[in-house]
């Protein structure tokens, strides 16, 4: 009786796991692949096709079979388009929902060699740094033999911030910036680093330079200055922890920074970005202790250029939340 018992469960089993097998397979069969065609934007040639793509893939997923066929085109250097003149399609937009048949066609552009974030920002800090230590310890050829080299406490403490401030910026590179997945073209990092590294150079040879006059208000306006700046410098970095706290933390979901109990982030009662309006008073500082003209240039172009990137991310939490805050400006508290 048992025997019989047993067979009878062995054949249910058989039958179910049959029933499971036959339903998988018509399910595989009904699926509706797709098939990519994958031209070159510029000269409309045919670089590949590739057939049976699932419906489900991603953009993304398309990329990585491209760079099966084309390996020097990894992803991060292509960009996919549904017509020459549209905008790169995002990597995590999928396919079948897209404004094309089972026969879809994608124009390629190649983007150039890409560069992290993370080497980015290394590469634009390191060289500033060095950069004006070049000009502080007065390597030869860089000014006559004929000055006399004088080495006043200002330029010394110049050298202390300038130094301390892209040393922050390396370590906050490295330890605390949390950046996403983008890249950044090659001839785009190379004009970020003439930037950087040329301004350095230029306000360093001033600053450096033999002939160099002391601030016109003496320990005064240098103090004040000095003590305005390690406020900033701490205001910037203490924003940037709270920033990467905030988003480490997953249980929050998608909303927007608030003030912690540190004092330093209380300003964010007031603006939307302001790790850009402690890093504006630290060029600020520096120029008052310097009173250097170079560097008051510096610090302009650096206030219309994150005055830019402030405005554009107050209006994107504008958009994004409801309830945001009506009194945050961006940059500047109740003025921009």
């Amino acid at each position: 009786m048992s025997v019989c018992v047993l067979l009878t469960c062995c054949c249910l089993m058989f039958l179910v796991w049959t029933q499971r097998t036959h339903r998988k397979h018509n399910a595989m069969s009904r699926t509706t692949f797709f098939e990519v065609k994958i031209l070159d934007a510029k000269t409309k040639e045919q670089l590949c096709f590739l057939e049976k793509v699932e419906p489900h893939s991603t953009i993304g997923d398309i990329k990585s079979l491209i760079h099966k066929s084309y390996p020097h085109w990894y992803p991060a250097r292509q960009a996919l388009k549904l017509d020459p003149k549209d905008k790169a399609l995002r990597d995590d937009e999928i396919l079948q929902n897209l404004p094309v048949g089972t026969s879809a066609t994608f124009y390629f552009r190649d983007l150039g060699p890409q560069l992290g974030w993370t080497m980015v920002f290394l590469a634009e800090s390191i060289g500033a740094l060095l950069t004006y230590l070049l000009f502080y310890f007065r390597v030869p050829f860089i000014y006559s033999h004929r000055y006399t080299s004088t080495s006043q406490p200002v330029v010394k403490l110049a050298c202390a911030c300038h130094t301390s401030h892209y040393v922050k910026r390396l370590i906050e590179t490295i330890f605390v910036h949390r950046f996403s997945p983008g890249t950044m073209p090659l001839r785009t990092i190379i004009r970020n680093c003439a930037y950087y590294w040329g301004f350095s150079a230029w306000l360093a040879y001033y600053i450096n330079h033999p002939l160099y006059t002391p601030p016109s208000y003496g320990e005064l306006q240098v103090n004040c200055a000095l003590v305005l700046f390690v406020v900033c410098e701490l205001g910037n970095f203490s924003i940037h922890l709270s920033l990467n706290n905030f988003r480490g933390d997953g249980s929050r979901g998608r909303k927007f920074p608030v003030p912690s109990k540190n004092p330093f982030t209380w300003l964010f009662y007031f603006v939307s970005c302001p790790n850009y309006t402690y890093e504006v008073g630290a060029w600020v500082s520096f120029s008052i202790m310097t009173q250097c003209l170079p560097v008051a240039l510096y610090t302009l172009l650096g206030f219309f250029q994150m005055s830019i990137w402030a405005k554009g991310k107050h209006r994107a939490y504008s958009r994004e939340f409801k309830d945001y805050p009506d009194q945050r400006t961006a940059i500047i508290p109740l003025i921009l």
